[in-house]
């Protein structure tokens, strides 16, 4: 292939019609963007450190944490330091990495879902053949497909777009560099790569959703046969707080790459919510709705604050005993010299005794 490309760099224009509102959107994006880190990264170590959670429902829960920590982190920084800077620039190989990062964790977190879907089907259809359906074996599988199949999905869009040559004019009219912004730039016919990619997003995107609908079809049928109203209560609860992330994940993606019309405006805005908002939402989803993890984390900051304690005693007791070893020591000091000083008085005595005779 020619290489045509004489762009070496993109100009983010950011989100469309926000002129002046830089500051107030920088503080909004950071406090959702710490929040996300700090809430996803509190819900993966309590899962890491609380053996009652070492099940295959909070294996997924724990790596969709850390998926939620690393998809705001692709473009979220970036943008932050475009609200607050005169620079708006993206390298040629930056805005590539950024691409193929947001469609490779998406997808990834798209293959999650379904996986996390179809275990709570086995739990709730199949609940005295779910450690053998779901055994670690499994899980590790699921996942591992999960992120192969994420890591494909990026590869092939990111090679479909930065495959076309690029001559200017460099603005992509987003945040972040995506493929509804870029593909207006080329220099060339987008025509293939325009259907292959919205075609493979929205493969990737239905059969998803599909295979979710399907699971929690037979979820619902399930949670209907349970007799008492207490037991259907407590199957629905294992999965409201699922369901409520899926919408919130599926909802924006729909609307940006399913649409037939494009409205720049309204893709940043929904862009903006699906890569800083939502992911910021998961923790308390999953904290406030689950009693399991709410105990998890009721138990490790007992944990914290007992260990701080341990830890806050010991330091006290390690500071009398040097305080009491220094008094000791100068005490024997003390002792010493005046012993010393008592023998150097005695045997000035003596000579002065023996100098006299």
């Amino acid at each position: 292939m020619q290489n045509y490309t004489s762009v070496t760099e993109f100009t983010l224009l950011g989100i469309p019609n926000t002129e002046g509102l830089e500051n107030m959107l920088f503080v909004l994006f950071l406090a959702f963007y710490l929040f996300t880190l700090l809430g996803n990264l509190l819900i993966f170590l309590t899962i890491l450190v609380s053996s009652n959670l070492h099940t295959p429902m909070y294996f997924f829960l724990g790596n969709l944490s850390v998926f939620d920590i690393f998809f705001p982190s692709v473009s979220s920084p970036k943008m932050m330091l475009h609200l607050m800077g005169p620079s708006r620039t993206i390298s040629y190989q930056g805005c590539a990495c950024q691409l193929f990062f947001y469609h490779f964790l998406g997808g990834t977190e798209c293959f999650l879902y379904t996986v996390m879907a179809y275990d709570r089907f086995v739990a709730i259809c199949h609940p005295l053949r779910y450690t053998v359906i779901m055994s670690h074996r499994v899980c590790t599988g699921l996942m591992l497909g999960t992120w192969l199949g994420g890591c494909l999905h990026g590869s092939i869009l990111t090679f479909l777009v930065f495959k076309l040559p690029f001559c200017g004019p460099n603005e992509v009219d987003n945040f972040f560099c995506d493929i509804p912004g870029l593909l207006p730039l080329a220099c060339a016919d987008t025509s293939l790569a325009q259907t292959v990619s919205f075609t493979n997003v929205d493969v990737v995107t239905l059969t998803c959703f599909f295979l979710i609908l399907t699971s929690y079809g037979h979820i619902v049928i399930s949670i209907l046969k349970i007799g008492t109203s207490a037991g259907r209560r407590r199957a629905f609860s294992t999965c409201s707080a699922h369901l409520i992330s899926i919408f919130l994940f599926y909802g924006p993606v729909m609307l940006i790459y399913l649409r037939p019309a494009s409205s720049p405006w309204l893709d940043s805005v929904i862009q903006a919510l699906n890569n800083i908002v939502t992911p910021s939402l998961n923790p308390l989803i999953y904290t406030l709705r689950n009693k399991d993890v709410k105990l998890a984390l009721r138990q490790v900051f007992t944990q914290v604050v007992h260990i701080s304690g341990i830890e806050r005693r010991r330091c006290i007791v390690s500071n009398i005993s040097i305080k009491k070893w220094v008094q000791d020591s100068t005490n024997e000091l003390e002792a010493s010299v005046g012993l010393r000083g008592r023998v150097l008085e005695n045997v000035t005595t003596v000579l002065h005794h023996t100098t006299v005779r």
